[in-house]
């Protein structure tokens, strides 16, 4: 499967909208876009999964690298997911009190 991300910077806030599979062959590139965007001068980082059809541990962690690597700069990530299966994964781990998880891009870029 393959993985799109599209990355919208907007200032020091950038959007990546994700569609496909986050799993152990494609969150390599997850993790490389979302530090791209560190290194870009991204500070507040919104990401959306609401094109994610299946996400594993390895997606899920390069989200919290991503997230480790924004923080070191007094950043932030959130994550914009309505889909009960990826949602499901997040509680599963706990991550979701981790992660602010929205609705949409909009409320999260009212933060």
């Amino acid at each position: 499967m393959q993985l799109d991300i599209d990355v919208k910077k907007d200032g020091t806030t950038c959007l990546l909208a994700v569609r496909g599979e986050v799993d152990v062959y494609t969150s390599p590139l997850l993790k490389s876009r979302l530090g791209e965007a560190v290194d870009d001068g991204c500070l507040d980082l919104i990401v959306d999964l609401e094109g994610v059809s299946f996400i594993d541990s390895s997606g899920l962690g390069a989200l919290v690298s991503g997230l480790r690597r924004v923080k070191e700069r007094s950043g932030s990530l959130r994550v914009v997911c309505t889909k009960d299966n990826i949602l499901k994964v997040f509680r599963i781990t706990g991550l979701d009190k981790v992660f602010p998880i929205v609705s949409s891009a909009e409320e999260a870029a009212g933060f």
